[in-house]
């Protein structure tokens, strides 16, 4: 085994790290429900209970008997076929099931391989159905500090420009609108004063590049890897009725927060408030394989097939895959066959409770649960490998990032699991940073 792992460090680039000076990297043998099987570097293995559910998407665990029975079904059929002048019953009834779920107005779908590519389309459809409609010189888009949309060129550009990940791209990349962060808490209400000042700056900006901007994009209620960061469902509502005023569309990257992580089914759900276009992965196949889609508008379809080109300028190679529909099938079954909100309250009910004594901790900024996210907020940047180590050591893997010590974890999670996840968080925080 630590062979592999001497060949890994010479020849693999892992995601944000270094080539040359990595960050230790742990060998998986083996996973089940919840938990990691990992070679613990003496000939044996350890088990820990995957607190990030592998990057938020494992909703249902590993080797689940209903996701692999999907895919075996699907493979005994055919594992692929290009979506270009075909088509198949996975991705139909898939595009059926998403309509049905997603909030009323999306009535279409396009199949990407990635969230990110889902925010790329995004983008374009906006692009086309300004110039379609006879704006062309609508090609910025308007979004606010503090988000995160993905690792390629366009979701880049709408990233947050100075915190985010992405910043040593300035210049390189198109330059967007950018608004303030909105005011930290989802409980805050719309007469507050930090609401009502940050209101009115996004209404100056929107007034002022109201003949450049296509659209408004942003994460609804929760911004992700941009801080775990939640504001209050009024600042939505504010983005809306801009979009409306002003004639742009209205994006929501959902990739995080869909399919039910922070507590709704779809987090704009909290606000009431209906998308043009949205965007959505992660969870959509329970974690199995690779697959994102793009929700529009009939509006949205229509004005874009009617524009220039007389179609949307997309077409992944996997577009479609018929094993990630399957699974995509079979997992949302799977959810919305279950008690899904009383289970995301319940472990809710049991981060907030769990992590709540790393409040009082020193060099704690911050403890905040919305949904089944659960978050320690530290006062300066984590050490990634010795809080890594630490809180591995009690059975659990995170994944620390910036000043963040988070869990996401799969809905599956018992009590006893969550309490294991909360208190391996608090006692690797509480030994010091």
């Amino acid at each position: 085994m630590d062979d592999l792992l001497k060949r890994d460090a010479a020849l693999l680039w892992h995601p944000y790290a270094s080539l040359t000076e990595p960050s230790p990297t742990r060998l998986v043998t083996g996973a089940s429900g919840v938990r990691l099987t990992l070679d613990d570097g003496a000939g044996g293995t350890v088990e820990a209970i995957d607190a990030m559910a592998s990057w938020w998407c494992m909703i249902h665990g590993y080797r689940n008997p209903v996701l692999d029975a999907a895919l075996r079904d699907q493979i005994d059929s055919f594992s692929h076929v290009m979506f270009g002048g075909l088509t198949h019953e996975p991705a139909v009834r898939l595009g059926e099931r998403l309509v049905e779920l997603t909030p009323e107005p999306l009535r279409h779908v396009f199949f990407c391989d990635s969230g990110s590519v889902s925010v790329e389309v995004a983008l374009k459809l906006a692009l086309q159905y300004q110039r379609a409609r006879g704006f062309a010189g609508r090609t910025r888009m308007l979004t606010v500090r503090g988000g995160y949309h993905g690792d390629t060129f366009a979701p880049m550009s709408v990233c947050d420009p100075v915190n985010g990940m992405h910043s040593l791209f300035t210049g390189a990349l198109q330059e967007q609108v950018f608004g303030p962060q909105p005011p930290a808490g989802f409980d805050r209400p719309a007469d507050d004063p930090e609401y009502l000042a940050w209101a009115e700056a996004m209404r100056a900006l929107a007034a002022v590049y109201r003949d450049e901007v296509a659209a408004i994009v942003v994460e609804p209620i929760l911004q992700g890897a941009g801080g775990m960061y939640p504001y209050s469902p009024a600042c939505l509502r504010l983005l809306r009725e801009l979009a409306d005023e002003y004639g742009f569309l209205l994006i929501l990257d959902e990739i995080a927060t869909g399919f039910g992580r922070t507590g709704t089914l779809f987090a704009s759900e909290h606000a009431g408030v209906d998308p043009d276009i949205l965007c959505v992965g992660k969870a959509l196949t329970g974690g199995y394989l690779s697959m994102a889609a793009t929700l529009c508008t009939t509006d949205v379809a229509h004005t874009v097939s009617g524009g220039p080109g007389g179609a949307l300028m997309h077409g992944p190679t996997f577009m479609a895959n018929p094993l990630a529909c399957a699974v995509a099938l079979a997992s949302i079954d799977l959810l919305m066959a279950s008690d899904w909100s009383a289970e995301i309250s319940r472990i809710s009910a049991g981060l907030s409770t769990g992590l709540a004594p790393a409040a009082s901790l020193p060099g704690v900024k911050d403890v905040r649960v919305l949904g089944a996210v659960g978050v320690v907020q530290l006062g300066g940047p984590v050490d990634l490998p010795r809080m890594t180590d630490a809180v591995l050591r009690r059975g659990v893997w995170v994944r620390p990032f910036r000043d963040l010590v988070y869990t996401m974890p799969p809905y599956v999670c018992t009590d006893e699991e969550i309490a294991t996840i909360c208190t391996a968080i608090t006692e690797a925080v509480a030994e010091g940073n």
